[in-house]
């Protein structure tokens, strides 16, 4: 009978991914083609792959339009982790960020007829998580897998 026996533990290591996006809008391609590349690679749902791919597009185009005014010198980082049943994507751009916490609410009446401003409040919505940095010029989206 062994008193000691050790327990072995195994650890996965994460899948790691990182695109340098140039700050014009045919970017998104390349963003495209890795979130559909990692949902079949990691067999994610139709769900959680239209999930990704609205809050990705969303956050991405921000980024490349808001963030770095599409100056196609700075880069929008898109980072990506993938470990056991979780994808987190991080996203950071080279502007200075915006005041996330206090965004007009998409659903009062008066913003009902906009045609912008509800982009933070769909990506919120979609993904399982979403935390901004304190600038606002990074975001963390997690998705359940």
């Amino acid at each position: 009978m062994l008193n000691n026996m050790q327990h072995a533990e195994v650890h996965t290591a994460a899948d790691l991914y990182t695109l340098q996006l140039p700050s014009k809008l045919e970017s998104i391609t390349e963003l495209e083609n890795l979130i559909e590349l990692i949902a079949d690679k990691h067999h994610v749902g139709e769900d959680t792959f239209g999930n990704m791919m609205t809050c990705l597009n969303e956050v991405v185009n921000n980024a490349i339009i808001h963030g770095n005014k599409q100056d196609p010198d700075k880069k929008v980082i898109v980072n990506v982790e993938i470990e056991h049943n979780r994808i987190l994507w991080t996203v950071t751009d080279e502007g200075t960020g915006f005041d996330y916490v206090h965004l007009a609410d998409p659903t009062a009446p008066e913003n009902l007829e906009s045609l912008s401003g509800r982009g933070v409040f769909i990506v919120k919505m979609l993904a399982d998580q979403c935390v901004f940095n304190k600038a606002g010029n990074e975001v963390e989206l997690l998705f359940k897998i």
